[in-house]
């Protein structure tokens, strides 16, 4: 169950990873303007906000990233990147584009469930 929980983990950071490449580098070109449903027009006009948007996408990553890598379980950090993200996925559900819900609050959720569930067998066995 551990190694599930940390390739799910993973997975949320890729995800992150991607989303700063698509905010951050290709707002603006073919890949951002399907990816977000964007006209070249408003594209343009946002690009700063994006890019900032993606900064702090890669900062969910990199915590998220700084969990798998440390020598203990990194148990708290996960926990709490994967967190933020769901609080992340859910705000912006609500306020930008409801199908964020599915593709960012509900992987990292279950990346949080299935972590504490991990956790929990652990300590059980111990």
């Amino acid at each position: 169950m551990k190694k599930l929980a940390t390739a799910l983990v993973a997975l949320v950071a890729i995800e992150h990873v991607y989303i700063l490449v698509l905010e951050m580098f290709l707002w603006t070109k073919p890949a951002g303007l399907r990816a977000f449903g964007l006209t070249p027009e408003f594209a343009e006009q946002t690009a700063v906000l994006a890019a900032n948007q993606g900064l702090y996408n890669g900062f969910l990553a990199a915590g998220l990233i700084w969990a798998l890598i440390r020598k203990d379980d990194g148990f708290p950090l996960r926990v709490f990147f994967l967190s933020c993200v769901v609080i992340a996925g859910i705000f912006g559900a609500i306020t930008a584009k409801p199908s964020i819900l599915f593709v960012q609050a509900a992987p990292a959720f279950v990346a949080l469930a299935v972590t504490v569930l991990a956790q929990r067998r652990a300590e059980e066995q111990i």
